[in-house]
Order: C-alpha cells, then sequence, then structure tokens
C-alpha cells in the first residue's frame, strides 16, 4: 500500500504530546528549528524522504507564555500542516488535540458529504444514513457490500437509508474507476439500474471479471450496465453515449471529498458520521448502527433470537 502522510503521523492525532528541546535558549533560529525537526523525527520515527518546514511562530492567544508553531510534513506531493505550541524560552514544545464542545463532530463530518443526486437504497427519510466509500474492484468492498446489503438490511429495514460514494484505489485496480464510470452512468435515469449493477459487478469481480486483458475486461463492464439499463427501460441511446465517453469528474469529486476526511483505503465507512475503516464483522456495523439510532432517538432493533430459543 502506498505510504501517506497521515498514516505516517497517524498518532499526531490522538493524545497531548510533549517534545523536549534542551534546557538552553535557542542560540538562533536556524540552531532551533534544527532541533525541533529532529526532536519530530525521532519523536515519530519518520522516513528519511519525509521532509519537514518549520513555519514561523505567532503568539498565542489561549496559552500565555507560548507561541503557536507550525510543522509541514510533505512526502512527495502530499503536505499536511501539524501545530504545536512551543515555550517562549523555546525549551518545551507541545502538540494538543483541541475538542471544540460546542460543536458536533459526526455533524461536522457529515455536513462535508455531499449526497446530492446520490442513489439511496432503503428508507430516503431515514434517520441514520450509512456512507459507504467503495470500490467496485476491492474483494474486501465486496464482503462489505454483501454485509450492507444481505444483514444489515434484514436487521434494520427502514431504519436506514445507504448511499455509495466512489473511491476507485486506481493505482491497484485497473478497471474500478471504468465500473464507477458505468453506475453513475445509469444513476442519471435510474436508481434501482445503479444497485442492481453494483450488486452484479461485487458478486462476479472475483471470477468473470478477471479474465482477459483490461480492455476485454471493461467491455464486460460495459455489457453488464447496457443490461441493466435495458431491464430499467432507460434510454439506451443516452447511456451508451455516456458510459463510451468515460468523463471521470464526478469520480475525481468524489475521491477529493473521501481524502479531505481522512479515506485511504476501501471500504471505508460513515455512519451518521462515525467513520469505520475496512470489512469489519457484521456486528461491529451493527454496534455503531444501534448508537446512531439511540442517539437520533430511534428504537434499536432487539437482536435476533438465535434457534433453540437462544440469544
Amino acid at each position: 500500500m502506498k505510504m501517506s502522510v497521515s498514516n505516517i503521523l497517524r498518532r499526531f492525532c490522538g493524545v497531548a504530546l510533549l517534545v523536549c528541546l534542551g534546557c538552553a535558549a535557542q542560540s538562533n533560529d536556524a540552531d532551533l528549528t534544527h532541533k525541533i525537526e529532529r526532536q519530530i523525527r525521532a519523536k515519530y520515527d519518520l522516513p528519511g524522504r519525509v521532509n519537514i518546514t518549520i513555519g514561523p511562530r505567532t503568539p498565542s492567544r489561549e496559552f500565555p507564555g507560548f507561541d503557536n508553531l507550525t510543522a509541514t510534513i510533505a512526502l512527495g506531493e502530499q503536505k499536511q500542516n501539524y501545530d504545536f505550541l512551543i515555550s517562549k524560552d523555546s525549551t518545551t514544545m507541545y502538540r494538543l488535540s483541541k475538542m471544540d464542545l460546542t460543536k458536533d463532530p459526526y455533524a461536522e463530518v457529515m455536513s462535508k458529504i455531499n449526497l446530492a443526486g446520490r442513489p439511496v437504497r432503503g428508507n430516503k427519510d431515514a434517520k441514520v444514513t450509512i456512507v459507504n466509500f467503495d470500490d467496485f474492484q476491492c474483494p474486501y468492498c465486496a464482503m462489505m457490500h454483501g454485509t450492507i446489503m444481505q444483514d444489515i438490511f434484514k436487521t434494520y429495514g427502514d431504519k436506514v437509508k445507504i448511499v455509495y460514494k466512489d473511491f476507485p484505489l486506481i493505482e491497484i485496480h485497473p478497471w474500478a474507476k471504468h465500473a464507477a464510470i458505468d453506475a453513475n452512468c445509469l444513476a442519471q435515469q435510474s436508481a434501482p439500474a445503479y444497485w442492481d449493477y453494483a450488486d452484479e459487478v461485487h458478486a462476479h469481480a472475483r471470477d468473470a471479471l478477471k479474465a482477459g486483458n483490461l480492455d476485454q475486461q471493461t467491455q464486460r463492464l460495459n455489457d453488464m450496465a447496457l443490461q441493466q439499463g435495458q431491464k430499467a427501460n432507460v434510454n439506451l441511446s443516452e447511456l451508451q453515449a455516456c458510459v463510451a465517453a468515460q468523463k471521470d469528474d464526478a469520480i475525481r469529486a468524489s475521491m477529493d471529498e473521501a481524502a479531505s476526511l481522512g479515506v485511504e483505503a476501501t471500504p471505508t465507512i460513515f455512519v451518521n458520521g462515525q467513520k469505520i475503516s475496512g470489512a469489519v464483522p457484521p456486528e461491529e456495523l451493527k454496534a455503531f448502527i444501534d448508537r446512531a439510532l439511540a442517539d437520533a432517538g430511534e428504537r434499536v432493533p432487539a437482536p435476533a433470537q438465535k434457534p433453540g430459543g437462544g440469544f
């Protein structure tokens, strides 16, 4: 898997951290910058190819006796800023995780996810929304798709709505973006056709779609899309033109949105803004949904009774 800045520095975001810069004040700015960079590299065991740029100091309004300082961590074209507090005497530096109790963190996440025009499966007015950033060629996505469409719907029915967004891992899955474009072409005319196509692709990604070269695979994807369009009585001329054009603007926008939310792999799911990474077991996903239902004032379904009357 491709290394990312956020993977390297993931532990920055979890806890309050302290870096001691030594007992003596800096002799000059270059010397202090060098000390800070060495401390950050050592503390987080950064690879040599990661570059660190230390920004200027500004007085902290919240913490008397400290200045604000930003370190920019770069790996290739990827960059991310991390904020620190540094004491006025330049002997100690902290990284703090600030939590704004006036805001709902999950609502903030959901406000950043654009659901306009996306096909919905389930109850469009449900109080719990499950957003799945999906890759049609990802085997773990196929597993998660099965869990959502079978186990989750069976348990929750009209208490949830499902929305899929696109995050094809184009570097390792060569036809994933093509499948996403074909699916979106169907979605423009028929939500049921979109979902039937998603079901079919995820069901066959491991067998029929593996055979042949990339051109043959993408032709099968196109054929599957046209078949689903025919079943749904869509305008086939429009569908064919859309499939042939392979415009990826919407896919790129979804990928950018996912990256802004910290999505790095598929599947990644948000349940009313609560993030779940990976193909988790059904019971773990249900725990998130149950919590979201309770938060929304909805009744949580009773656990399914096992044969013999046990639970």
